[in-house]
Formats: C-alpha cells, sequence, structure tokens
C-alpha cells in the first residue's frame, strides 16, 4: 500500500471463461479449505497483519475450514501479482479470494472474475460511503476495501519557516487554499531555496497520477467521465479539465514542481514539500523521525473553491470460482472487519474502512492522520466505476505526461481531445 497503482489488466478479462475452481475445497482431515491470494510480501507490516488475521480466523473457525494464504507481491510496474491472476484465468486455477485495487471492480464484476457479497455480508450499515461505492457495480457489492486513503500536501515545517510562511496561517480542510494562493507559497519558497518547491510525483507511470491529480479536475468542477460511466467525449475535454490541466502545467512552467525530482527530496530535506498518500507517514515515522512535517489539504480551483481528494484503495473479494462461496464471503468480510481494520491501521498507516473502527483509531490518531481522515470524510471522491477503467486511467495518465512537455507548446486543449477519444473508444467497446 506504499504506491497506489493500477497493474495492467489483460484482456483475459473480457473474455474469461468459466470454470469450476481447481483448488482443493476440502484439506486431509475433511475440513473445508478456504484460498486467498494477497498482493503483499509476507514480510512488509501489511503482509504480517494479513497472516495474523488469517491465523486467527483458523483459530476460530478450527472445527470447519482452515484459510491459507498466498502471498504474491506486486512488482514496481503492478506485475507479479497481477501476472498470476491473468494466468489463473486461463487454467480456471484462481483462489477462493483475492485482492484487487479498488477502481478494477467493475472490469472485474462485468467479466465474471468476482462474485457479490450482498447474501453474505449483512453489516453494510457499518461500511463508510467512500468503501461501499469504490466495491459496488450495477447496484451489487462485490469487494470490500481492507483500508482508506487519500492524498495530501506534506511540508517541512522548518523549511516554511525559514522562508517566511507562518505555519499558523497554512490551509485547513474547514479553509483550503485556492491554486492561486498555493502557487504564491510555491514562489517564495522556490525563491528561497532556488529548488523546486513540491515533488508532485510527476515521473510516475501508473495509477498515482490518476489517484493524486484527478481532484484537481473534480475541484474544477469537471470530472473525467459522465455520472453513468459512458461518456468521456464531453466530459474530460470541456474547460474545467482544461483549466486543472494549466494549473497542472504552471506548476511546471514556473518550476515550482519537476519532472526529474530528486530521489526521496522531501523526506532527505531537499524539498519543502511532496504530494503523497496517507502511506507516506509510515515512511516518514520508519525511516525519516528526524524530519518535523505537517500535512495540508489540496488547493482548491479559484472559482468554486471546492475541496476534492481521492479515496479508495486495496480490496479484498470472492471469486465467481469459488466452490465455497459462503466460507470465502466470510473470510473477506473477517479481513475487512473491524479488528482487522484496527490492527491494520495500528500497523501502517491506514485510514478506517468502518465507522466502528474509526470510532477507536480517531482517538489515536496523529494530527497528521486526522488530516487525511477529516479530509477524506469530508471531502473523499471515488474514481469512475466503469470497466473500461484501465484503458480510461491510462489515457489519463498519458495526458499528465503530455502536457508535461511544456517546452513542446503542447496546447492542452488539444491534448485533451485526442486522449478522451482513446478512453471513448474503450468505454464503447467495454459496453
Amino acid at each position: 500500500m506504499k504506491r497506489l497503482m493500477l497493474g495492467s489488466l489483460s484482456l483475459l478479462l473480457m473474455f474469461a471463461v468459466w470454470g469450476c475452481n481447481k483448488s482443493e475445497s476440502a484439506n486431509s482431515s475433511g475440513k473445508k479449505t478456504v484460498t486467498m491470494w494477497v498482493h503483499v510480501s509476507d514480510d512488509n507490516e501489511e503482509g504480517k497483519v494479513y497472516q495474523k488475521r488469517v491465523d486467527a480466523f483458523n483459530k476460530k473457525y478450527a472445527s470447519d475450514v482452515e484459510a491459507k494464504i498466498e502471498f504474491i507481491p506486486r512488482s514496481g510496474n503492478g506485475g507479479g501479482y497481477e501476472d498470476k491472476v491473468n494466468a489463473a484465468l486461463t487454467t480456471n486455477t484462481l483462489p477462493d479470494v483475492i485482492t484487487l485495487d479498488g477502481p478494477n471492480t467493475a472490469a472485474y464484476a462485468k467479466s465474471g472474475v468476482i462474485a457479490p457479497l450482498d447474501e453474505f455480508i449483512k453489516d453494510q450499515d457499518d461500511l463508510l460511503p467512500s468503501i461501499k461505492q469504490q466495491g459496488t457495480y450495477q447496484g451489487k457489492l462485490y469487494a470490500i476495501g481492507v483500508s482508506e486513503s487519500s492524498v495530501g500536501i506534506y511540508y517541512n515545517k522548518k523549511m516554511l519557516k525559514d522562508a517566511g510562511i507562518d505555519l499558523k496561517t497554512l490551509p485547513t480542510v474547514k479553509d483550503p487554499w485556492t491554486w492561486n494562493e498555493f502557487l504564491e507559497l510555491c514562489k517564495k519558497l522556490k525563491n528561497k531555496f532556488e529548488k523546486p518547491a513540491i515533488d508532485m510525483q510527476l515521473q510516475s507511470k501508473d495509477e498515482i497520477l490518476t489517484y493524486a491529480l484527478l481532484p484537481f479536475v473534480w475541484s474544477a468542477g469537471g470530472d473525467i467521465l459522465s455520472e453513468n460511466g459512458k461518456k468521456a467525449d464531453g466530459v474530460f475535454n470541456e474547460k474545467p479539465a482544461v483549466e486543472a490541466m494549466t494549473f497542472i502545467q504552471t506548476m511546471l512552467k514556473e518550476g515550482y514542481t519537476t519532472r526529474t525530482p530528486v530521489k526521496q527530496a522531501f523526506e532527505t530535506e531537499k524539498y519543502p514539500m511532496k504530494m503523497s498518500g496517507v502511506w507516506t507517514i509510515t515512511d516518514m515515522k520508519t525511516n525519516f523521525s528526524n524530519v518535523d512535517y505537517g500535512v495540508m489539504p489540496y488547493p482548491v480551483s479559484p472559482k468554486t473553491k471546492k475541496l476534492v481528494s481521492p479515496s479508495g484503495s486495496w480490496q479484498f473479494a470472492m471469486t465467481q470460482a469459488s466452490e465455497n462461496k459462503e466460507w470465502a464471503a466470510k473470510l473477506v468480510d473477517w479481513m475487512t472487519n473491524k479488528d482487522s481494520n484496527i490492527e491494520l491501521s495500528r500497523s501502517i498507516a491506514a485510514l478506517p474502512v468502518r465507522y466502528s473502527s474509526e470510532k477507536v483509531l480517531t482517538k489515536e490518531f496523529s494530527d497528521e492522520m486526522n488530516v487525511f481522515m477529516q479530509q477524506l470524510k469530508e471531502t473523499g471522491h471515488a474514481r469512475p466505476v466503469t470497466p473500461a477503467y484501465p484503458q480510461v486511467t491510462r489515457a489519463f495518465q498519458q495526458t499528465i505526461d503530455d502536457i508535461s512537455f511544456y517546452d513542446q507548446n503542447q496546447d492542452i486543449q488539444n491534448v485533451l481531445d485526442t486522449r478522451v477519444k482513446e478512453m471513448q473508444s474503450a468505454i464503447d467497446k467495454a459496453n
């Protein structure tokens, strides 16, 4: 969960033909067996929590079932885990439970990879609205998030003070700064330190671009797709998106951010700010505890002054191929219940997915975590639910890449008109 990325979904998802799950449904003792694949390694903190929760599940239901977990870490470009899932589609060897990134829900559901959970999950009212939104396709709940997430602006307190910034005047969720005010802050910081003010992670080639930058379009009053998810042309290439992309391009033109940032520039106190997710708190605590930092919310469009932030993260889902759906669904519920949510949050910087766990965790959160939690609750916005999401997000990422080459005088409207055609073509095929 250190980086929220969308792996490439193979076309196998669109043409999968389903048979029975080939994994064993019972062990030598006659108990049912439920298998689960997760996208992290067994030696990181998230993986350790998953193992502990599976062990607790097996202890509680020892006379009935045994859950087995397999750790399949994702590579930097999203491979590894997704590669194995795609390979299993051709051989009908998927496990009973898998993890998947939030915006992939529609593609997996439409293709018959995962099965609805509504029949088995009875406490859905305890789930935060954003969690239900990202896990729902065509009115049915297919997946439950293991945690929530968000993005904000990390800032180095000492560096801002050295630049003459009064920290008491910094923006809050209740009173965010406009893009223009944020540009002024960046100007002061660039002039003081003679280097970029912020790492916006524009060098990334993955889902962090969509996750972190799409909220600027939403803040401007625009969107990437229509509400029904079937139209990009006439939506993403309209004025609000142009305004949002102009803001990002201005950040580059003025040298306030860069496509080639110094590695760990914020963490090593070379840049005063970084745009990143809640997961960075864990990295700061573990590896850069000497840095005194804070977190501020997104800057907002000066026209709408509406704060919008991203939401969503990885989820657990039951596969359609499972022969033990009742126990598979019970395992999904267990891995995302209050106790699991609290334990994961205490191990890594993970926001709660349930009201019941939120009541416990907000009392324990640091000031920085509470900024993320407040921003999520009051302004969180899920990415679009569409079977064509892999193609849509790739086109959005390429849009950011296109407008970043400002020295080539890239016209933003032309870029949007070009990329929106790719989005619309994928949507039309998927629907």
